[in-house]
């Protein structure tokens, strides 16, 4: 899903934006957690390839709840 910016230039997309980001008030073992027994084994300690695939994972099945939900 690329969705053109036209206020940007004519070629840029949302894929090609980067943000930097912040967490607040998340425990640190929270963390510890997640990259211990997620980001180590399966992404081979890369976080922001671990936390890109979990926002995408969220958001597909939220997609798909919600197509499960209007088709009822």
């Amino acid at each position: 899903m690329r969705k053109k910016l036209g206020t940007l230039t004519e070629n840029a997309t949302e894929d090609d934006l980067l943000v930097d980001l912040t967490f607040h008030d998340v425990p640190a073992t929270l963390l510890t957690e997640f990259a211990q027994k997620i980001v180590r084994p399966y992404y081979h300690g890369n976080l922001n390839q671990a936390l890109k695939d979990l926002i995408e994972k969220a958001l597909t099945e939220q997609q798909l709840l919600q197509n499960h939900i209007i088709k009822l």
